[in-house]
């Protein structure tokens, strides 16, 4: 990219408005939002019992286990647990 564009692109970035309070939020969140839903997914690879109470009752095996219910993360572990 040229001098030119990167000043261009510059510009044209700090014309945006910021970004809704919501957004910042849910980035500050990601990381360990992704970070709880690795260590479930984990543990129900190497945990057989603790996988088929996930697939049976999904809500009720992460609070039995003390997990935060965590919106976003339990609708990831519904797709992926969906298809075993």
């Amino acid at each position: 990219m040229t001098a030119f564009d990167e000043e261009r692109l510059a510009r044209l970035i700090r014309a945006l408005p910021p970004a809704p309070e919501a957004w910042v939020r849910a980035a500050q969140e990601l990381p360990l939002a992704k970070a709880e839903l690795d260590e479930i997914v984990a543990r129900a690879e190497a945990d057989a019992e603790f996988r088929a109470r996930l697939v049976a009752d999904l809500e009720a095996a992460l609070e039995a286990e003390g997990y935060e219910r965590d919106p976003a993360v339990v609708e990831e572990l519904r797709v992926r647990f969906k298809s075993t």
